[in-house]
């Protein structure tokens, strides 16, 4: 099953996620493949539903998501995705949309948490990204627990609801952060993985597929289909509803890669790890360091 990971959907995107973005011709096109694969797009509720034995999933079911809350996200994303019928699942850095708050990310066109709820009207159910956007694993465990309850805690006073679900900044967790979400009251959380989901994917590491700037149509068909081509890209295995399992850890996404970056792992995109480690209420010391780019979240 593929869990599509956007950010940005812009013509004109900062420098810095600029490789992490879609025109909104490009993602126009994504939409309409998914219209035309027959799947059927579900929210990670409903994914949590399933895995949790509450609710059957669709035969071949897919999941949009979107990490951190650009600015075009309430506006032409969420309503090119209602024109279709679309169900989506948005991650929110409470710091970055919230007045006067504080993140790690650069500065970038973002959408404001007044408009939250607006965003869940329209079919794109609402989960938490943290505050700042720090890379989870490296905080001491008081202030990682100070970003998931409190991200969670602004989310639900502005939509009147509880907040089940999180996506870890960058991708990066470990046990004792999947420990802690779990403690916190999330139902799950998304990783990235570079990998198609399946109903084995552990709860509280969700596969997804990040989508670049570099990706195109056929890309998004071949995850669509959870084909040959697509197993080759994303080095995955078949599994069920007409797609790919998560059939071991995560590897490069499609496209090439040094021998270095599967060695070593994913890099991060936005702050530096020092950055991480700063207390998650405290300013971004100066301008981020971008790093060379293979993972966002």
């Amino acid at each position: 099953m593929p869990v599509f990971l956007y950010h940005a959907v812009m013509d004109e995107p900062p420098s810095w996620i600029a490789e992490f973005t879609v025109t909104p011709k490009e993602f126009a096109a994504h939409l309409d493949a998914v219209v035309a694969s027959g799947r059927t797009p579900v929210t990670v509720s409903a994914f949590a539903d399933h895995l949790a034995g509450r609710a059957p999933l669709p035969d071949r079911p897919v999941l949009l998501t979107f990490d951190d809350g650009f600015a075009d996200l309430p506006g032409p994303t969420a309503e090119a995705l209602a024109a279709r019928n679309l169900a989506a699942t948005a991650y929110l850095t409470t710091g970055a949309i919230s007045p006067g708050g504080r993140s790690l990310l650069p500065p970038a066109p973002m959408m404001t948490l007044a408009q939250a709820a607006g965003l869940e009207q329209s079919g794109t159910e609402v989960g938490s990204h943290t505050v700042t956007h720090a890379q989870l694993d490296t905080l001491p465990s008081r202030d990682l627990a100070r970003e998931l309850r409190d991200s969670r805690a602004v989310l639900e006073d502005a939509l009147g609801h509880p907040v089940r679900h999180l996506a870890y900044p960058h991708g990066y967790n470990s046990g004792r952060v999947r420990r802690m979400a779990a403690a916190a009251g999330y139902e799950t959380a998304t990783a990235v993985r570079h990998a198609l989901s399946s109903e084995r994917d552990e709860a509280y590491r969700i596969a997804r597929l990040i989508v670049r700037r570099s990706h195109t149509v056929a890309d998004v068909e071949s995850w669509l289909a959870g084909g040959e081509h697509a197993s080759r890209r994303t080095g995955t295995v078949r599994g069920r509803w007409g797609g790919a399992g998560t059939g071991g850890p995560a590897r490069c996404c499609a496209g090439p890669c040094s021998r270095a970056s599967r060695t070593r792992g994913p890099t991060r995109a936005f702050p530096t790890r020092a950055h991480a480690r700063a207390s998650p209420l405290a300013a971004p010391p100066g301008p981020c360091v971008v790093r060379a780019i293979r993972t966002a979240g």
